[in-house]
């Protein structure tokens, strides 16, 4: 296939934008995804973004999508017709789902996750699913068993992590929407890297029934798009009450974007200081110096403040994650789940030899840090600690919100790395999601947007909010979108 030079304004048109040439008649739904398939198919050698990618599904879903939008049958919505891509830990019927492991090639699963089948119900026509670290463990997307993802920008360096194929497809015109899931950061870091729009909502209004767990008090579903509107509309389709998932909250918001149009004048902004943590890179400093000067020509109070417990938020986060990773692979016995081994005489044969061939190491590491902190003997050291530290972390944040509408930080200490640059230290690999562990640890909204350019490469912009406070965090980041240019920037790929 070849590039369509006539559509090519579509690579890094929003949603909305596609959706207005939809409603004029200028394009069809299938013209948009024979564009994009043609797009994924010139680029995929160069970014390896996708795992699966689904052509044939695709434009039948979009003929499907084409008599929705002439009238026929339900009414359309903001995401009927639009191409997207699905990270590949989100359970698809009939659709290989492998979490980026050697554990789950081949596995195709029987049904589809709540998230999946709101986008469905809602005209989304899915193009496939996007690589990502391994089970979503990782900041640089290198751990995945089918190779890294490379980021549009440079494609020597990474795109962020985990959610690095969504956020590089979407970076690159790929598709004009990708689902990720974040769990530390793993939507709003590679959105960071990637210079797209990043949005992790309060933990429980996007059902996590179909999304296969790492840390299941910390996963949560979201948005990477080209604009914080198409954020909104994104929440609007995915977020509901799922019974299926028992942190499920009913959705307490008809419009995530009912204030995207308010600015921020008058609203009180806190500046953590924590988050200027040793280290940052200077460009992604003076990027941020430069957005808090343009939320204050908005009409913003922004002040500092103090969040003294962030220090602590990595080491909680390293403790709870890897516990609650431990549990749930678990079930990846070489028996029941997984990959399994003929050749073993028992059942311990057995699980010994998946785990050892279908893990990588990376899972294999958080595996052994999290069954350490759960073990007889240290469960009261580690990981009942780490808890009791996370209430007051949530504590601290709820405190900060009595005194604040919304936060800003930095979202990431720095911009895309070389490949390979830190996979050989751990820790400095952790390092990058410092800026957004926190939000996780206590279940609250955050959204990252493009907020500068540092040697030619994107910096992200972090807005968080109270518990449910998502409408602010997206009215937020809307007004500082309108006021400036980052988001128009896209990589010459």
């Amino acid at each position: 296939m070849t590039t369509h030079s006539a559509n090519s304004d579509l690579y890094f048109s929003t949603a909305r934008e596609l959706r207005a040439k939809f409603d004029a008649r200028e394009i069809s739904s299938v013209e948009a995804t024979r564009t994009m398939l043609d797009r994924i198919t010139a680029l995929e050698p160069k970014l390896n973004a996708f795992i699966t990618v689904t052509a044939e599904r695709a434009i039948a879903d979009a003929e499907i999508a084409d008599q929705r939008l002439q009238g026929t049958g339900q009414e359309p919505t903001a995401l009927t017709g639009v191409p997207i891509m699905l990270k590949d830990n989100f359970s698809t019927k009939d659709v290989e789902t492998t979490a980026a492991s050697n554990m789950l090639k081949g596995y195709i699963p029987p049904y589809d996750g709540t998230a999946v089948r709101n986008l469905k119900d809602a005209g989304a026509v899915i193009l496939g699913k996007g690589n990502l670290d391994e089970f979503a463990m990782g900041s640089s997307n290198e751990t995945s068993a089918f190779g890294p993802v490379h980021n549009p920008w440079d494609t020597d360096r990474v795109p962020g992590g985990s959610s690095g194929g969504a956020s590089a497809a979407v970076a690159a015109g790929e598709c004009f929407i990708a689902f990720g899931s974040d769990t530390g950061g793993s939507i709003r870091q590679p959105a960071s890297l990637c210079g797209v729009v990043g949005m992790k909502p309060t933990y429980g209004l996007v059902s996590r029934f179909g999304l296969l767990a790492f840390g299941s008090s910390l996963d949560q579903i979201g948005p990477l798009t080209r604009s914080v509107a198409d954020c909104a509309d994104a929440l609007n389709v995915v977020s509901s009450h799922d019974r299926r998932d028992s942190t499920s909250v009913a959705a307490p918001f008809d419009d995530f974007g009912q204030d995207i149009d308010h600015g921020v004048e008058g609203m009180n902004i806190g500046v953590p200081k924590e988050y200027l943590v040793d280290g940052m890179e200077s460009g992604v400093r003076e990027a941020f110096e430069a957005s808090l000067k343009t939320l204050e020509d908005l009409g913003a109070n922004i002040s500092e403040t103090s969040l003294p417990l962030t220090d602590h938020a990595l080491a909680v986060y390293y403790i709870i994650a890897p516990s609650e990773a431990s549990a749930n692979l678990s079930r990846y016995d070489g028996v029941k789940y997984g990959l399994g081994s003929l050749d073993a005489g028992t059942s311990a044969q057995s699980t010994e030899a998946a785990r050892g061939a279908g893990f990588g190491d990376e899972v294999k590491r958080r595996i052994f840090l999290g069954t350490y902190a759960l073990s007889a003997g240290y469960y009261d050291a580690y990981y009942k600690k780490a808890q009791q530290v996370r209430t007051l972390i949530r504590r601290e944040f709820t405190d900060a919100f009595l005194k604040f509408d919304a936060l800003v930080t930095p979202t990431s200490p720095g911009t895309a790395f070389k490949i390979g640059a830190k996979m050989d230290d751990p820790f400095q690999m952790y390092m990058n999601d410092i800026c957004t562990i926190p939000v996780n640890i206590a279940g609250l909204p955050s959204i990252s947007i493009p907020g500068g350019m540092s040697e030619g490469l994107p910096v992200g912009l972090q807005f968080i909010g109270p518990q449910f406070g998502d409408t602010t965090v997206i009215r937020a980041a809307a007004a500082y979108e309108r006021a400036t240019a980052w988001h128009k920037n896209h990589p010459l790929i």
